[in-house]
């Protein structure tokens, strides 16, 4: 399957006019007010898909869709925000469980057949769904199970081969059919005045998503083999990796990459996937073939943290100084060269960085002028997104890539990965 930038713009504008659609019934129900934050297409390994909903506890609702696109959708509130909803409905409604649910069914029914009508018109298909099914759970246990990929071959166009992450068994698909690698359309909604949160995940089947992708592409220079994606993205978690293990090695603490994906978003959008949260890290343009930014960001406690785990005399205080903040440039700096080396071995090509700058800001107040140079040039980003954890002690670090969508087409387009097994010692050859 190919899929251009043109079609990958038209249908993450027609997932955003679906949440947006979904939001103004809910408010028109409810008289509450809320807005469609952001919206975003994910490349992401099954395993990783509701990543983002770790440690929460939700309620909502899910629908089977079949037609011309078939797969699952899920309307997910934190517990919070389904009380305000059900307030909002009858006063009181939230003290009453059977009520609470019968309102978050309610809700969730009404603003989720408009989403799913949304694409059957722009696709003049039919999709039928099925009636809400109320689900709650903690995480992404909420969210539909998806099942485990592992390292899979992946036939592609052209002749050509990728990977996915360690099916021991060879096979080159899930259980399911599909690629290893899904495609997740994610809004996130914002709840004005109010700390609550929700979000709507859809799901669709690889089958039927790529023949509608197929048929809304042309043959424009700007398609790219979907397979090239997902090894692009797993070339990506190994970058990752390979940082992790440098931080393991300067500070002696065990830690890994945790989530990796690739997300496809209109440009005034990146700085708000940011959030607000306040960040210390650094900064690199790199150039070559790609071309971008790359940022290395920790939240502020696992900056503390992890700078003074590369310190040879303990800090006194727990604020962050001078002395936490060369570490951190340090740091930032070593686990660049390693994930931009690594992307250079592999797409064969020259690929150099500036020396870090640190930065200490609120996140979208760091990506923003960013993502204003990128968008001298293009519409819309691939945002390359990896996070790393670690047991040992209360740290976080993500690796952020704002790479030129022109100049990644053209990596794609030499981008070739030998059999799965002899790939896998390539790479980890490549970032030793």
């Amino acid at each position: 399957m190919k899929v251009d930038i043109q079609s990958l713009g038209t249908f993450n504008r027609l997932a955003h006019e679906g949440a947006e659609q979904a939001t103004q019934s809910m408010c028109q129900m409810t008289g509450l007010d809320a807005v469609v934050d952001v919206t975003k297409i994910s490349l992401v390994d099954r395993a990783d898909v509701g990543e983002q909903l770790a440690g929460g506890e939700y309620v909502g609702v899910r629908f089977d869709f079949a037609g011309e696109l078939a797969g699952e959708t899920v309307l997910v509130f934190d517990r919070e925000g389904s009380e305000t909803i059900a307030n909002a409905l009858v006063p009181g409604g939230a003290a009453d469980e059977a009520m609470a649910r019968s309102s978050v069914e309610e809700v969730g029914n009404i603003m989720m057949s408009g989403f799913i009508d949304g694409w059957a018109d722009f696709l003049e298909a039919t999709i039928d769904h099925s009636p809400p099914q109320y689900v709650e759970g903690s995480g992404r246990d909420v969210l539909p199970e998806v099942p485990d990929g592992g390292r899979a071959t992946v036939d592609g166009p052209d002749g050509f081969e990728g990977t996915g992450r360690g099916r021991p068994d060879g096979e080159d698909r899930s259980a399911d059919g599909s690629l290893d690698q899904v495609f997740v359309f994610k809004s996130e909604i914002e709840w004005v005045g109010e700390s609550v949160s929700f979000y709507i995940y859809m799901l669709p089947e690889y089958g039927p998503l790529a023949d509608v992708m197929g048929s809304q592409a042309d043959a424009a220079d700007d398609a790219i083999p979907v397979d090239k994606l997902g090894v692009f993205n797993e070339m990506t978690y190994d970058g990752t990796q390979r940082a992790a293990d440098n931080v393991e090695m300067m500070t002696g603490i065990e830690t890994e990459a945790e989530v990796t994906q690739l997300s496809f978003a209109p440009i005034e959008d990146v700085p708000k996937q940011a959030g607000t949260d306040t960040y210390v890290g650094t900064v690199v343009e790199f150039t070559g073939v790609p071309s971008g930014y790359l940022m290395v960001l920790f939240d502020e406690t696992s900056a503390v943290h992890i700078a003074e785990a590369m310190m040879p005399i303990e800090m006194d205080s727990d604020e962050l100084t001078d002395q936490h903040k060369g570490a951190i440039e340090e740091l930032g700096n070593i686990m660049t060269s390693g994930f931009v080396d690594g992307w250079a071995n592999v797409l064969q090509t020259s690929v150099d960085h500036t020396p870090p700058r640190l930065v200490h800001d609120m996140g979208q107040a760091i990506v923003d002028p960013l993502a204003a140079q990128v968008g001298q040039h293009q519409e819309h980003a691939f945002i390359i997104d990896s996070e790393m954890r670690t047991e040992d002690i209360a740290f976080g670090a993500e690796i952020q890539v704002l790479p030129n969508e022109r100049e990644l087409r053209e990596a794609l387009d030499e981008l070739y990965v030998e059999r799965a097994d002899q790939t896998e010692a390539d790479v980890e050859q490549i970032f030793e």
